[in-house]
């Protein structure tokens, strides 16, 4: 479990890619201070298993699933990455409750500046707008975010300073991916009340709702 406050930027060393899968190999500083092989590290929002350690880099498998539902495939060799270890039981909890599972990817499709403020207007599929509310909660490239704006196929979050200059953000352009990371709250309500109750779409619809 993550809380989506990143703690450093990484940068990719290397990737090693096979028939489907990959292995990234990340350089950081910080998380070191206590990584161990087997701990996870949420990297770009994607809950990753630090299989080797070397000096200040860590290398991970990435499954051929991960590769097709996040933006993890775009990295490149220097490109930088948000990292965050696993939250301590002591630990406190700044952000919201991120799992470092992707729910898909978005689009930036506008930025533009408010004063000291950056406003980044991200397109989302209809699978992960539904899950989308005005001041909810959402995990963009893992970092923990308060929805801003939301339209029918795009919703937008207003970044402070020191988020878009301690995170990738400040690094992003129009037109490039981010990973998704949808509140979990409202994923176990919909489940929730799909089995308890029988109420769905088709069952609104029915009685004209």
């Amino acid at each position: 479990m993550f809380t989506g406050i990143i703690e450093e930027i990484g940068t990719i060393t290397a990737i090693r890619k096979g028939a489907k899968s990959a292995v990234l190999s990340v350089q950081a500083d910080k998380i070191f201070s206590d990584l161990k092989i087997g701990d996870s590290v949420s990297t770009n929002g994607v809950c990753l298993t630090a299989t080797e350690i070397t000096g200040k880099t860590f290398s991970a498998d990435v499954m051929n699933e991960t590769l097709s539902r996040s933006a993890l495939g775009t990295l490149r060799p220097g490109s930088h990455v948000n990292l965050e270890r696993a939250m301590a039981a002591d630990g406190r909890f700044g952000g919201h409750m991120v799992a470092g599972h992707i729910d898909g990817t978005g689009k930036i499709i506008h930025i533009r500046r408010d004063d000291n403020a950056i406003w980044y207007t991200i397109f989302g599929t209809q699978e992960i707008m539904k899950y989308i509310v005005e001041k909810g909660s959402i995990a963009i490239d893992g970092i923990s975010l308060t929805v801003a704006a939301v339209e029918r196929d795009n919703f937008s979050v207003s970044v402070i300073p020191h988020t878009a200059a301690e995170t990738t953000l400040a690094e992003k352009k129009i037109g490039d991916k981010v990973n998704l990371e949808n509140d979990l709250v409202g994923k176990y309500i919909e489940k929730f009340v799909q089995q308890k109750s029988g109420i769905d779409e088709t069952f609104l619809a029915r009685y004209g709702f």
